[in-house]
């Protein structure tokens, strides 16, 4: 089994390679790529050094398995072909095919079985924060058809990479010290401030970062479920949280949703007041599940359920999603 990792020196490159290690992946041979700044890096794993190679348009994927890719719209679109010619798995975690009718988008507990039809051998890793929003939301739609979505995103710094998590706390750091903070990867400084817009705005005000969870939400549920998303960029590290209000076709029950989530593959339910248990963004990092608490009837719809998540979107989000579809496939097409 050889498996490539395209991105290695991103926060999810990095993130691939422990949870490829966590989970015992089967590699025999393990090909790190990345760009003319981060070739020649060395990173470790399972006690061995590799080498990161640059990426280039050569024969260099002759061979490989899967390959995860994690370099950014850019340069999925351009080495693509490269990867994919012999016969790799393009697993990319970019939204350059997302919503393309012949690439499938892929969440395993929800969908894992449209990884199958890959007709260009490519398969995308969603947005992060659809991808915990469905995880939860899916064993609800078992119950009862959903047919509206709201959902407010809280986002942590590391939905923006490594650099925006450093300049977080670089800007704490020059706030106690009394300096004028560094900003650079935010429109605005993030420290001690919540920023509501995450990507660019498109046409109808909303931002990409929005519209990616309407869309993807229904191509990856085959749902006509409209999906309303508010992303918020907050300042905490790692993980990110969701605020997410649903209406269902049949009015259903806390204890049934409860119970569904409870269940479900991927979440973990965390949901007792009583004694002010519910998902925080501090404890999610790290952890691969789904966390959901604070299951409760919308009071503004008879139909409508309301609860909250948080889960670490560099790893459910992103890595680990990944890692689940190449799982998922060599059990199905072994």
């Amino acid at each position: 089994m050889t498996v490539a990792i395209v991105g290695a020196s991103g926060a999810v490159g990095q993130e691939l390679l422990k949870v490829l290690e966590q989970r015992n992946f089967p590699v025999d041979e393990l090909l790190l790529f990345g760009s003319q700044r981060s070739a020649g890096s060395v990173y470790t794993f399972r006690g061995k050094p590799y080498t990161v190679r640059l990426l280039q348009h050569n024969d260099d994927f002759k061979g490989v398995d899967y390959a995860f890719v994690s370099a950014g719209a850019g340069t999925s679109k351009e080495f693509a072909e490269t990867i994919t010619k012999h016969g790799a798995v393009m697993i990319d975690n970019s939204s350059a095919f997302r919503m393309d009718k012949d690439v499938p988008l892929v969440v395993p507990e929800c969908n894992a079985e449209d990884a199958l039809v890959r007709p260009r051998g490519i398969i995308a890793n969603p947005n992060c924060t659809t991808i915990m929003m469905v995880v939860a939301l899916q064993p609800i739609e078992k119950l009862s058809h959903i047919e509206r979505i709201h959902v407010a995103s809280y986002q942590s710094a590391s939905g923006a990479g490594a650099q925006a998590m450093a300049e977080l706390q670089q800007q704490y750091r020059e706030l106690v010290e009394g300096k004028e903070p560094t900003v650079s990867k935010f429109a605005y400084q993030l420290a001690y401030n919540v920023i509501p817009q995450i990507d660019v705005f498109t046409d109808n005000g909303y931002t990409k970062e929005e519209m990616k969870m309407f869309n993807e939400t229904r191509k990856i549920m085959h749902t006509d479920a409209r999906c309303s998303a508010m992303c918020v960029r907050i300042s905490s590290l790692r993980s990110h949280s969701e605020a997410v209000w649903v209406e269902t076709a049949e009015p259903l029950s806390v204890e049934q949703v409860q119970a569904a989530l409870a269940a479900a593959p991927g979440v973990t339910l965390q949901d007792d007041p009583a004694t002010k248990t519910y998902p925080m963004p501090l404890y999610t990092g790290g952890k691969d599940d789904v966390y959901v608490g604070r299951v409760r009837k919308d009071l503004a719809n008879e139909n409508g359920i309301t609860f909250w998540l948080s889960s670490d979107q560099i790893r459910k989000g992103a890595a680990l999603n990944a890692v689940q579809i190449a799982e998922y496939l060599l059990e199905t097409e072994k």
